[in-house]
Protein backbone atom coordinates (compact mmCIF):
# COMPACT_ATOMS: atom_id res chain seq x y z
CA UNK A 1 0.00 0.00 0.00
CA UNK A 2 1.85 3.26 -1.00
CA UNK A 3 1.73 6.09 2.07
CA UNK A 4 -0.41 8.67 1.37
CA UNK A 5 1.08 12.33 0.83
CA UNK A 6 0.47 14.97 3.75
CA UNK A 7 0.94 18.21 3.46
CA UNK A 8 2.10 20.94 6.07
CA UNK A 9 -0.40 21.41 8.84
CA UNK A 10 -1.49 25.31 9.34
CA UNK A 11 0.37 25.05 13.13
CA UNK A 12 3.14 23.90 11.29
CA UNK A 13 2.98 26.80 8.72
CA UNK A 14 2.42 29.16 11.40
CA UNK A 15 5.26 28.51 13.02
CA UNK A 16 7.81 28.17 10.42
CA UNK A 17 6.05 31.85 9.12
CA UNK A 18 7.06 33.23 13.09
CA UNK A 19 10.52 31.66 13.10
CA UNK A 20 11.46 33.51 9.53
CA UNK A 21 9.71 36.57 10.44
CA UNK A 22 12.13 36.14 13.77
CA UNK A 23 14.91 35.86 11.31
CA UNK A 24 14.39 38.58 9.58
CA UNK A 25 14.00 40.69 12.74
CA UNK A 26 17.24 39.79 14.19
CA UNK A 27 18.72 40.04 11.04
CA UNK A 28 17.55 43.09 10.52
CA UNK A 29 18.89 44.63 13.75
CA UNK A 30 21.89 43.02 13.57
CA UNK A 31 22.72 44.79 9.99
CA UNK A 32 20.79 48.42 12.07
CA UNK A 33 23.42 48.32 14.70
CA UNK A 34 26.31 47.85 12.32
CA UNK A 35 25.31 50.84 10.14
CA UNK A 36 24.98 52.85 13.34
CA UNK A 37 28.37 51.94 14.35
CA UNK A 38 29.85 52.49 10.77
CA UNK A 39 28.15 55.97 10.80
CA UNK A 40 29.52 56.56 14.71
CA UNK A 41 32.74 55.88 13.39
CA UNK A 42 32.98 57.64 10.61
CA UNK A 43 31.73 60.94 12.49
CA UNK A 44 34.44 60.13 14.67
CA UNK A 45 36.99 59.68 12.26
CA UNK A 46 35.68 62.87 10.52
CA UNK A 47 35.68 64.25 14.18
CA UNK A 48 39.48 63.58 14.91
CA UNK A 49 40.73 64.49 11.48
CA UNK A 50 39.03 68.01 11.87
CA UNK A 51 40.59 68.55 15.38
CA UNK A 52 44.35 67.35 13.92
CA UNK A 53 43.98 69.41 11.50
CA UNK A 54 43.08 72.65 14.07
CA UNK A 55 45.65 71.94 16.14
CA UNK A 56 48.33 71.19 13.35
CA UNK A 57 46.91 75.21 12.44
CA UNK A 58 47.25 76.30 15.84
CA UNK A 59 51.13 74.82 15.96
CA UNK A 60 51.97 76.09 12.40
CA UNK A 61 51.04 79.86 13.63
CA UNK A 62 53.23 79.38 16.68
CA UNK A 63 56.28 78.20 14.86
CA UNK A 64 56.10 81.43 12.65
CA UNK A 65 55.58 83.86 15.03
CA UNK A 66 58.14 86.63 14.92
CA UNK A 67 58.90 89.60 17.18
CA UNK A 68 59.01 92.67 15.33
CA UNK A 69 60.59 95.91 16.74
CA UNK A 70 57.82 97.76 18.16
CA UNK A 71 55.43 95.40 18.09
CA UNK A 72 53.83 92.22 19.96
CA UNK A 73 54.23 88.94 18.78
CA UNK A 74 51.62 87.55 20.82
CA UNK A 75 49.03 88.86 23.21
CA UNK A 76 46.05 87.13 25.21
CA UNK A 77 43.62 89.21 26.70
CA UNK A 78 41.01 86.52 27.79
CA UNK A 79 38.61 86.56 24.78
CA UNK A 80 41.13 86.39 22.16
CA UNK A 81 44.70 85.26 21.37
CA UNK A 82 46.11 87.48 18.85
CA UNK A 83 49.60 87.08 16.72
CA UNK A 84 51.82 88.43 14.45
CA UNK A 85 53.60 85.27 12.02
CA UNK A 86 55.63 85.28 8.97
CA UNK A 87 54.69 84.40 5.76
CA UNK A 88 56.09 80.54 5.46
CA UNK A 89 56.50 81.12 1.47
CA UNK A 90 60.11 82.72 1.08
CA UNK A 91 58.99 84.35 -2.30
CA UNK A 92 56.69 86.48 -0.43
CA UNK A 93 58.58 88.10 2.55
CA UNK A 94 55.65 89.37 4.32
CA UNK A 95 54.12 89.67 7.95
CA UNK A 96 50.18 88.43 8.90
CA UNK A 97 48.07 89.26 12.47
CA UNK A 98 46.77 85.42 13.34
CA UNK A 99 43.69 85.68 15.57
CA UNK A 100 42.22 82.80 17.24
CA UNK A 101 38.67 83.09 19.74
CA UNK A 102 35.63 81.34 20.64
CA UNK A 103 32.39 82.99 19.23
CA UNK A 104 28.67 81.45 19.38
CA UNK A 105 27.63 79.86 16.30
CA UNK A 106 23.72 80.47 14.86
CA UNK A 107 23.30 76.93 14.81
CA UNK A 108 23.54 76.57 18.42
CA UNK A 109 26.50 76.35 20.85
CA UNK A 110 30.14 77.82 20.27
CA UNK A 111 32.95 77.26 18.31
CA UNK A 112 36.86 78.36 17.90
CA UNK A 113 37.37 80.39 15.19
CA UNK A 114 40.59 81.70 13.42
CA UNK A 115 41.37 84.45 11.25
CA UNK A 116 43.67 85.88 9.10
CA UNK A 117 44.60 89.60 7.85
CA UNK A 118 46.37 90.46 4.36
CA UNK A 119 50.07 90.54 4.20
CA UNK A 120 51.70 93.60 4.95
CA UNK A 121 55.31 94.80 5.67
CA UNK A 122 55.05 98.18 7.26
CA UNK A 123 54.33 98.62 11.39
CA UNK A 124 51.19 101.03 10.12
CA UNK A 125 50.11 98.19 8.63
CA UNK A 126 50.82 95.67 11.33
CA UNK A 127 48.77 98.72 13.99
CA UNK A 128 45.76 98.21 11.42
CA UNK A 129 45.52 94.83 11.46
CA UNK A 130 46.33 94.09 15.12
CA UNK A 131 43.21 96.20 15.42
CA UNK A 132 41.40 94.42 12.96
CA UNK A 133 42.07 91.05 14.74
CA UNK A 134 40.79 92.38 18.40
CA UNK A 135 37.50 93.88 16.20
CA UNK A 136 36.93 90.96 14.52
CA UNK A 137 36.96 89.08 17.84
CA UNK A 138 33.78 91.29 19.18
CA UNK A 139 31.77 91.82 16.75
CA UNK A 140 32.47 89.17 14.12
CA UNK A 141 34.97 90.58 11.82
CA UNK A 142 32.72 93.04 9.77
CA UNK A 143 34.91 95.30 8.03
CA UNK A 144 37.59 94.17 9.06
CA UNK A 145 38.74 92.17 5.79
CA UNK A 146 40.80 88.94 5.86
CA UNK A 147 40.15 85.43 6.35
CA UNK A 148 37.81 84.05 8.81
CA UNK A 149 37.70 80.14 9.17
CA UNK A 150 35.01 78.48 11.43
CA UNK A 151 36.82 75.70 12.42
CA UNK A 152 35.80 72.87 15.56
CA UNK A 153 32.75 73.26 18.12
CA UNK A 154 33.83 74.53 21.40
CA UNK A 155 32.99 74.70 25.11
CA UNK A 156 35.89 76.58 26.32
CA UNK A 157 39.75 77.32 26.21
CA UNK A 158 42.37 78.22 28.17
CA UNK A 159 45.58 79.43 27.56
CA UNK A 160 49.32 79.16 30.12
CA UNK A 161 52.89 80.65 29.04
CA UNK A 162 56.22 78.75 30.14
CA UNK A 163 58.47 81.50 31.26
CA UNK A 164 61.28 81.23 33.84
CA UNK A 165 61.26 77.48 34.03
CA UNK A 166 57.73 77.42 35.32
CA UNK A 167 53.64 77.52 33.83
CA UNK A 168 51.72 80.69 34.88
CA UNK A 169 48.23 82.06 33.05
CA UNK A 170 48.74 83.95 29.71
CA UNK A 171 48.76 87.36 30.89
CA UNK A 172 47.94 90.66 28.09
CA UNK A 173 50.37 92.82 27.17
CA UNK A 174 48.09 95.61 29.03
CA UNK A 175 48.34 93.55 32.30
CA UNK A 176 52.27 93.61 32.18
CA UNK A 177 52.27 97.18 30.78
CA UNK A 178 54.66 96.84 27.88
CA UNK A 179 54.84 94.71 24.55
CA UNK A 180 54.65 90.79 26.01
CA UNK A 181 57.56 89.00 25.25
CA UNK A 182 57.31 85.56 23.53
CA UNK A 183 56.50 82.74 25.92
CA UNK A 184 59.26 79.60 25.81
CA UNK A 185 56.19 77.53 25.18
CA UNK A 186 52.13 78.12 25.03
CA UNK A 187 49.91 75.23 26.78
CA UNK A 188 46.64 75.00 25.12
CA UNK A 189 43.57 73.44 26.75
CA UNK A 190 40.42 72.71 25.04
CA UNK A 191 36.68 71.71 26.42
CA UNK A 192 35.56 70.05 23.85
CA UNK A 193 31.51 69.28 24.23
CA UNK A 194 29.71 66.41 24.87
CA UNK A 195 28.50 64.43 22.03
CA UNK A 196 28.48 61.24 20.18
CA UNK A 197 32.30 62.18 18.49
CA UNK A 198 34.59 63.45 20.46
CA UNK A 199 34.22 65.02 24.11
CA UNK A 200 36.32 66.03 27.24
CA UNK A 201 40.10 67.35 28.08
CA UNK A 202 42.25 67.76 25.30
CA UNK A 203 45.87 69.62 25.93
CA UNK A 204 48.60 70.79 23.54
CA UNK A 205 51.78 72.12 24.59
CA UNK A 206 53.54 73.91 22.28
CA UNK A 207 57.69 74.59 22.39
CA UNK A 208 59.31 77.73 20.77
CA UNK A 209 61.54 76.16 18.26
CA UNK A 210 64.45 78.28 18.86
CA UNK A 211 64.72 77.51 23.00
CA UNK A 212 68.12 76.31 23.89
CA UNK A 213 68.29 74.42 26.83
CA UNK A 214 71.31 75.01 29.11
CA UNK A 215 73.12 71.74 29.85
CA UNK A 216 73.12 70.43 33.41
Amino acid sequence: MRRQARGFTLIELLVAIAAMALLALMSWRGLDAMGRAQSLNRERGDAVLTLQTTLSQWSADLDAMVALPQTSAIDWDGRVLRLTRRSTDSATPVVFVAAWTLRPDPAGGTHWRRWQSQGFTTRPEWQQAWAQAAAWATDGGSGTGGADVDLIPLDSWQLAYFRNNAWTPATSAEALGATTPMPDGVRLTLALPQGPALAGLVTRDWVRPSLTVPKS
